[in-house]
Order: C-alpha cells, then sequence, then structure tokens
C-alpha cells in the first residue's frame, strides 16, 4: 500500500482523502489481527497535551503508543503544566516539539491544532480542539460503520444531540461527505442545531443532508443512529 501518511498532521477529517482513509482502514485492518506489542515506535517519544477532560481518547492514545513501543510523555489539564502560571500554547508546543517525536493534542480554543501544527517541527495529531473537529474519532467510527455493514456508501445515517457544539459529531458528518451515504438526517434541538454556514458547506460537497425536529418521523428509515451528549461545557451562556 502506497501511503503518503509519513510526518504528516492530522488536523481534519476533511484534510484526507476517501483513498487516504481506505488505505488507513487497511492498515487498521492488518492491526487488529496482531496480538502482543510491537516495536515500531521503539526509540520514540510521543507526547499526549490533553488540556482538557478525556477519558477513552487520552488513554486510546497512550495504549498504542506503548504497544507500538514508544515512550509516553503526558501533560493533563492546564493547571498541572506552565500555562497555569503565564506560559503562551505556542512555548509549550515548542517544547513538547523539542522533547517528543509527534505531540498529540486536546483543547478547548478552535484552531489549536492547525496553530499548534504550524509551529511544530514535528507531526501533530488533533485529539480534539474547539467545537468542529476531532478527526480520530471521525476515523474511528468510520471504520466501525464499514465493519458492521461492509460499506459506508449507500445507508441512511440519523445523528442526534447536539450539532452546534459537539465536535465529534461534526467530525464524523464532515467525514461523510467524502463517501456517499443515501441519506443523512440531523436532529437537534432548536438552539444547538447545526450552523447555518456549516450546512450550506456540506451541501455544497454533496451530501444529502436534510435536517428534522423530531426523531420518531425518520427513525425506521436509519442504518445507522449516531447519538451526541449535550456538550454543556460549551455553552456561552449557561442558561441556555
Amino acid at each position: 500500500m502506497v501511503t503518503s501518511f509519513k510526518n504528516r498532521d492530522v488536523v481534519s477529517i476533511l484534510d484526507f482523502t476517501r483513498k487516504e482513509l481506505e488505505t488507513l482502514f487497511e492498515y487498521a485492518d492488518k492491526f487488529r489481527k496482531v496480538e502482543g506489542k510491537l516495536n515500531l515506535l521503539n526509540g520514540k517519544v510521543v507526547s499526549l497535551a490533553f488540556f482538557e477532560p478525556s477519558t477513552r481518547t487520552r488513554l486510546s492514545f497512550e495504549v498504542v503508543a506503548k504497544r507500538l513501543g514508544a515512550d509516553v510523555v503526558s501533560i493533563i489539564g492546564e493547571e498541572a503544566s506552565s500555562i497555569a502560571k503565564g506560559e503562551n500554547l505556542a512555548d509549550t508546543i515548542r517544547m513538547l516539539d523539542a522533547y517528543s517525536n509527534i505531540i498529540i493534542l486536546r483543547h478547548r480554543y478552535e484552531g489549536a491544532a492547525k496553530y499548534a501544527a504550524e509551529i511544530a517541527e514535528n507531526p501533530v495529531i488533533n485529539a480534539g480542539d474547539g467545537i468542529q473537529h476531532h478527526p480520530t474519532q471521525a476515523m474511528i467510527d468510520l471504520y466501525t460503520v464499514k465493519i458492521l455493514f461492509g460499506s459506508i456508501d449507500g445507508l441512511v445515517y440519523v445523528v442526534l444531540g447536539d450539532l452546534r457544539y459537539g465536535r465529534a459529531a461534526m467530525s464524523f458528518i464532515y467525514g461523510l461527505s467524502l463517501y456517499k451515504p443515501k441519506k443523512l438526517y440531523v436532529v437537534a434541538p432548536q438552539l444547538l442545531r447545526i450552523r447555518n454556514e456549516v450546512l450550506q458547506i456540506l451541501k455544497e460537497r454533496g451530501l444529502p443532508i436534510e435536517e428534522k425536529n423530531d426523531v420518531r418521523e425518520i427513525i425506521s428509515e436509519a442504518d445507522v443512529l449516531y447519538v451526541t451528549r449535550i456538550q454543556r461545557e460549551r455553552f456561552p451562556d449557561p442558561m441556555e
């Protein structure tokens, strides 16, 4: 398999082509059959810089890094880093870049991963930033659909929940725009509906997307139901 992944940043799912995702899925198929530890990253250091809470994403990156033979260093929360003392993100990234071979970053600000990738000489992987991008979550979700159905194309998808602040759901939807779903229904409370400018971009990309107010109207059509929680921690006004 010919790839163009070496030393590449992972900022958005839209930075990838469908062909590239399919190549990643082929590699995933091979790795699923491997038991025990590999040494593909022996002698490398992976930095986990998680400035927002995380359980599954952080641990999955840590486990896979160790299974591939890498050493792992971590920053868990701003309060555990020099950012709490006034250091800016740029200087933190430069420090991590000097210590490690790859940086896995989670941050509350939109564009943080792109900014870090512009600063760092080593690759940066976005483990979730702001309200729009969580590319590796989208990859595993799309891969799960492929495992279950054999194809991502031709299915009816229903995405339900917080579509304004839910970056995992939005990344999944962006990822679907690389494929040919039969239909995509999005269902959200009025204040948490998908933003109009994002909806327009998705339609321009040819995604057959339609907003619905009541999931009961279309649930019987669904092949895949994707449900995301309300992202209360991202509300600009707690009264929402």
